[in-house]
């Protein structure tokens, strides 16, 4: 096959900018202005990372940029960080929202439509049930669970309670990749059978820290939540938390799930996978650190249809590879890194190296190259104007955001990027390769049941005991 202009075969594979079969909603001009209020009240919970500022794009500041909202109040139960919050939201042009330490009495305030959550994980699940019982749409960041238990009451509870409630999983909000992911779909590499993550982002050593007093304006009873309580410790507070399975899914789970996310939306993966297995350790610092999840892990899913996906994590010093996912056909390969999406189409054509094919070609011992430059290349501009995109993109706002804020305008969630169930079944995956490297063999999982096959020891992991420590337990029914 004849490389073809890019821009050429983009426009003939091009649906409308939303239409895709694939969550992306279409938009509606003046849709704007359309009821059901003229200002949406949004409180924020967890402000001190993605929740707030942000580099102007956390919670905070895409609420306070999106024209129909308002960050109506802010919740945190570090009182010392609500100060800077409020002036960040004033100084994007907000009003003063009002202040909580206890997410609790944030829900009773019955101005506010919407919560955003960016807490420690292990907090997601229950305040996004408890915010939809309390009547509000909800925005969560990923990973949208601690356990798969909890991520299947989030949606039990945005379905019973009609919410809507979107997954942070921001990645399929760009439209690069949801290029990546129609052309896919459309066949441009054959049939998909592989599908391959990387996540390489090294992590220094958060060493050893003693237990202390705990600091004043901070609840701890409230920020450990349904974590066992301990003594107060600087190497579980703030963003240390990800690095202690009692609080958190391992960097496996706080970034693979953005690469998982848009390699199974690609290959049409809708459920979860039957087997899975995962290896790895914690390296370089065990000596030295009191951190007790892997900073290495690789993990394998095989799902009914054949389909494999694999996921690589890595927390160490690495070499100078960019983030990637890789798309593995039966007509040539495809990848997505940075500002790019690359197609090399082999059509099966035998390996050369220096024009020779065959013996003659393995025989040199060198790397084969079935398609030296790529097919295809796909960059931001080449793809179809977007007007209203455009704008947004302009005011610096996350159309992930301003996805949600239309859905909750509209109240479809079929309209929603990342509605729950898919923040779900993508964070779920992680969940079944921590168990798997936990348990430390492979495990056969039943999707429909979301349990293992025989496996005690393996179903144990699924929720905590309990449902958590009381009173911040997960309920039975939600």
């Amino acid at each position: 096959m004849k490389t073809e202009k890019r821009r050429t075969f983009i426009k003939k594979s091009m649906i409308a900018s939303a239409g895709i079969a694939i969550g992306a909603p279409a938009y509606i001009r003046g849709y704007a202005q359309t009821k059901p209020s003229d200002i949406i009240n949004v409180g924020v919970i967890g402000i001190n990372d993605r929740g707030g500022l942000y580099n102007g794009g956390g919670h905070t500041a895409n609420f306070t940029k999106i024209k129909e909202t308002r960050v109506a109040a802010i919740c945190d139960c570090v009182d010392y960080l609500l100060p800077k919050a409020i002036k960040d939201i004033e100084g994007l042009g907000g009003t003063k929202p009002a202040t909580y330490s206890d997410y609790r009495k944030m829900l009773e305030n019955k101005d506010l439509d919407v919560i955003s959550i960016a807490t420690p994980d292990y907090w997601h699940a229950l305040m996004t049930v408890n915010a939809c019982q309390a009547g509000k749409d909800v925005y969560v960041e990923k990973p949208i669970s601690y356990t798969i238990d909890e991520g299947r009451k989030m949606v039990q509870a945005a379905r019973k309670y009609n919410k809507i409630v979107q997954a942070g999983t921001q990645r399929r909000a760009s439209r690069l990749n949801l290029k990546a992911v129609q052309m896919v779909r459309e066949g441009v590499i054959g049939e998909v059978y592989m599908g391959r993550g990387t996540v390489y982002r090294s992590r220094p050593s958060i060493g050893r820290k003693p237990d202390s007093p705990v600091p004043e304006g901070v609840n701890w009873d409230l920020y450990r939540g349904p974590a066992p309580l301990i003594p107060f410790n600087e190497n579980h507070f703030l963003y240390n938390w990800h690095w202690y399975w009692d609080t958190s899914s391992s960097e496996f789970g706080n970034n693979g799930t953005h690469a998982m996310d848009i390699l199974r939306l690609g290959m049409n993966i809708n459920e979860h996978p039957s087997k899975i297995a995962c290896c790895g350790g914690f390296y370089a610092y065990k000596d030295e650190s009191d951190q007790d999840v892997p900073n290495f892990q690789v993990a394998t899913f095989e799902y009914p249809n054949g389909a494999i996906l694999e996921l690589e994590v890595r927390s160490l010093p690495t070499p100078n590879e960019p983030w990637s996912n890789l798309w593995l056909g039966t007509k040539g390969y495809a990848y997505s890194s940075g500002n790019s999406f690359l197609v090399f189409q082999s059509q099966n054509r035998p390996a050369t190296v220096d024009g020779q094919a065959g013996t003659a070609a393995f025989s040199t011992g060198r790397m084969q190259d079935r398609t030296a430059k790529p097919s295809i290349t796909v960059t931001e501009a080449d793809l179809e104007p977007d007007p209203r995109r455009d704008e947004i993109d302009k005011a610096g706002i996350d159309f992930h955001f301003q996805n949600f804020v239309d859905c909750v305008r509209s109240r479809n969630n079929k309209a929603l990027i990342a509605d729950i169930e898919e923040g779900h079944i993508s964070t779920a995956m992680m969940h079944l390769g921590n168990i798997a490297y936990r348990t430390g063999r492979k495990l056969t999982f039943d999707g429909k049941t979301e349990r293992f096959v025989n496996d005690r020891e393996a179903d144990s992991y699924l929720s905590r005991p309990d449902g958590g420590r009381k009173p911040y337990n997960m309920p039975k029914t939600v």
